[in-house]
């Protein structure tokens, strides 16, 4: 326990200070020393989403507040380790948490300060202030291309696996901005998008062909953008020539896409999950390099990602071939690298995630498990993973719905028999901000 003055612990988030939180500072300033536990960014992200502000940012705001001795991280969802930590006499805290999702942990912390002997204080919750509904009026606003670039680094430096969606209207980036599911460890959401060309131009009932250039895909990518804040990765497919692609890296980038990929082919483009009769040539180990280091050079940022999509185990090649050209990849200055293969049984792509990380720790490593579908995402962050990417599920699962519906039409003449299939307009309207 302290000595001569009592210590208070508060552990919060702080991405939006409203007053209940300067009420329960007050609060606690009263009864001792304050320490804030500031919740850390991988804290936060298995129960919530990323916050707004970095932790810094919310470090400074919070080492400003009138009543605070001092902020320390606080690097668990659990306040109890840091109770062991500190050993505060008191913890504060709003009475809310008795029957919200936060009473296993209410439970574990007065198990925890009677072992210290201290006391937990429980205030009263604050009436007409609901932190959710602000973090949710705060997605309704939006965000800056400069905070959403960002944010990917900061997904992949707080969490084990980040779950990407792929994305290609603002209709489809909305659900995916809204979709969570709550689960025994927390919440479960998608943490980005993916732009995916195929689905992109499939949407747009046009060949998956890289003649499509840019300006046409960001008529798509502007509509995801200005309904969503979540970060975006973008298909560059080949990346074109050097000094095109360049021109991308720039554009992306001023726009707020987080990272592109682009694979090491050449030529027409053809798509990797056609089948084995499908053959395309490969870029050369140097001039593939030769363009991402280009690329890299084009940067304005530093928060801006290039990630090289190898194709070598897709084109026949040994995982050997594979992993040297990722490994040059990276030595060109690649930030991460995506692998794909095509075989279900997906040993290939586990013997090259494990062979990779003897070699690069941290190099963020992506996956689309898109044939090798039966592996969970903890089972394939086991293999090295941090990225897992959903390609073009919500394509997929949208043609055959929409497909059906019409055919029920067709044969009742009428539609009252596809009332059961679709969604009632007044929810659509309340996904979309100011839609109500």
């Amino acid at each position: 326990m302290s000595g001569t003055k009592k210590t208070v612990y508060l552990g919060i988030t702080a991405d939006i200070i409203h007053p209940g939180i300067i009420n329960i500072i007050n609060e606690g300033a009263k009864h001792g020393e304050l320490i804030i536990g500031l919740l850390t960014d991988s804290a936060i992200v298995s129960h919530k989403r990323l916050p707004y502000l970095t932790y810094e940012q919310r470090k400074a705001v919070v080492e400003n507040i009138k009543g605070v001795s001092k902020v320390v991280p606080q690097e668990e969802w659990s306040y109890v380790p840091n109770l062991l930590k500190y050993k505060p006499d008191y913890i504060i805290h709003g009475d809310d948490w008795k029957t919200n999702y936060l009473s296993k942990i209410r439970e574990d912390v007065y198990a925890v300060m009677k072992e210290l002997g201290g006391e937990v204080i429980e205030i009263p919750y604050t009436q007409g202030i609901n932190s959710t509904a602000l973090a949710h009026d705060a997605t309704a606003i939006g965000t800056t291309p400069d905070v959403r670039l960002k944010s990917l680094r900061r997904l992949l430096a707080a969490k084990p696996v980040v779950r990407i969606m792929e994305a290609h209207s603002g209709l489809s980036g909305l659900i995916i901005e809204n979709a969570s599911i709550t689960k025994d460890d927390g919440i479960h959401q998608f943490d980005g998008m993916w732009s995916s060309s195929l689905t992109d131009s499939t949407d747009k009932g046009k060949p998956d062909i890289e003649a499509v250039d840019l300006t046409t895909r960001l008529q798509s990518l502007t509509d995801i953008l200005e309904c969503t804040t979540k970060p975006i990765i973008y298909d560059g497919d080949t990346g074109g020539i050097p000094e095109h692609f360049v021109f991308t890296v720039r554009t992306l980038e001023r726009n707020g896409i987080s990272a592109v990929i682009i694979e090491d082919k050449v030529g027409l483009k053809k798509n990797s999950l056609f089948g084995t009769e499908v053959k395309q040539e490969l870029a050369s180990t140097e001039e593939f390099c030769h363009k991402i280091a280009e690329g890299k050079k084009a940067q304005v940022t530093q928060d801006f990602m290039i990630i090289a999509r190898i194709e070598e185990i897709i084109a026949g090649r040994s995982v050997d071939e594979a992993l040297d050209k990722a490994f040059a990849c990276v030595k060109a200055g690649a930030d991460g690298i995506m692998i794909h293969s095509k075989d279900k049984s997906g040993m290939d792509i586990k013997e090259f995630c494990e062979r990779f990380r003897k070699e690069y720790k941290n190099i963020p490593l992506v996956l689309v498990p898109t044939t090798y579908n039966q592996f969970t995402e903890k089972e394939l962050a086991a293999w090295g993973a941090n990225i897992i990417i959903y390609a073009n599920h919500m394509l997929r699962a949208a043609y055959p719905a929409m497909k059906k519906c019409a055919e029920t039409i067709l044969q009742t003449e009428r539609s009252l028999e596809v009332n059961d299939m679709c969604m009632p307009i007044k929810q659509i309207l309340e996904l979309i901000p100011g839609g109500k």
